[in-house]
């Protein structure tokens, strides 16, 4: 994807998790540890189908501290394990594409998060929620990593 043609229509965030590449995409392909980041702060999400490969459904409700649920759909276009994963959020009234890269640096992990929506204008009606919710998304990601707590095998 041309990332000049679709600057107006993206939202774009990085972080650096103190982690190995493959602790960071653990927390991204293991359903339940997922499921305790997904999302802004204060949201928890109940997951229907996780099928993580490429092709593969992911199937959520995503529930809002005010009791409101949002139901999602998403297909995992491609996977590429500890590098690279593209989600297709699969919605006509809130469709965009998801390609979140992770890169190997000095103190860990660096997470790249490219949010790409059909329109500038769908992205510009949801700026004031989506920028924030992302950035709480890679807090939430990085404290997961980093929780000693037990861990799926």
């Amino acid at each position: 994807m041309n990332v000049a043609a679709t600057r107006d229509r993206e939202f774009v965030h990085s972080r650096v998790i103190e982690a190995t590449p493959e602790r960071v995409f653990a927390a991204l392909s293991t359903a339940s540890r997922l499921a305790k980041w997904w999302g802004p702060n204060g949201f928890s999400s109940t997951f229907q189908v996780f099928d993580f490969h490429p092709g593969g459904r992911w199937v959520f409700v995503l529930h809002a501290p005010d009791g409101t649920n949002h139901p999602n759909e998403n297909v995992f276009v491609d996977i590429v394990p500890s590098r690279r994963v593209v989600i297709e959020h699969l919605s006509e009234t809130h469709h965009f594409l998801l390609t979140i890269t992770l890169e190997a640096v000095d103190g860990g992990t660096r997470v790249g998060w490219r949010q790409v929506f059909d329109t500038a204008e769908h992205r510009n009606q949801i700026a004031h929620v989506v920028a924030d919710a992302n950035e709480q998304n890679l807090d939430r990601w990085a404290a997961e990593v980093n929780d000693p707590g037990p861990r799926e095998t």
